[in-house]
């Protein structure tokens, strides 16, 4: 039996699908190197291809949350999980004052550390049954 979802969740969903893949493919193509700004010096491994893996992945996810309706809740969960596992990366810009996209101030990327929970939110939200 499928559980019914609303219109709102629908869209909100195919939205966040979109968002998605067209990060992705910014992380492939013309903000490489913005990105490169947000991966922690920690990560053992090169800044370019850490880039290129997430964009892949966003790109994968973001076509699961548009064509995969059976899996919506486990793909939102794989989300959830997404974000919350790159946040370090917007910590890390914040905390090492790395420009990129714009925020080239100390003040602009703290706030952007708030818009991640949010997304974390929308992709949990987004895919769950409408309420009865």
């Amino acid at each position: 039996m499928t559980q019914k979802r609303s219109v709102a969740r629908t869209i909100a969903r195919i939205l966040l699908g979109l968002a998605l893949v067209g990060a992705g493919t910014t992380h492939l193509t013309v903000a490489r190197k913005d990105f490169q700004a947000q991966v922690p010096d920690w990560v053992p491994l090169d800044k370019d291809t850490v880039v290129l893996a997430s964009g892949v992945a966003e790109i994968a996810l973001g076509t699961a949350l548009t064509v995969l309706p059976k899996h919506q809740k486990a793909v939102g969960d794989i989300a959830a999980v997404f974000f919350t596992a790159i946040f370090p990366g917007n910590i890390s810009q914040w905390l090492n004052g790395r420009d990129a996209f714009g925020l080239d101030d100390d003040r602009k990327r703290a706030l952007r550390l708030l818009f991640q929970p949010l997304l974390v939110a929308w992709a949990v939200w987004s895919t769950r049954p409408a309420r009865r």
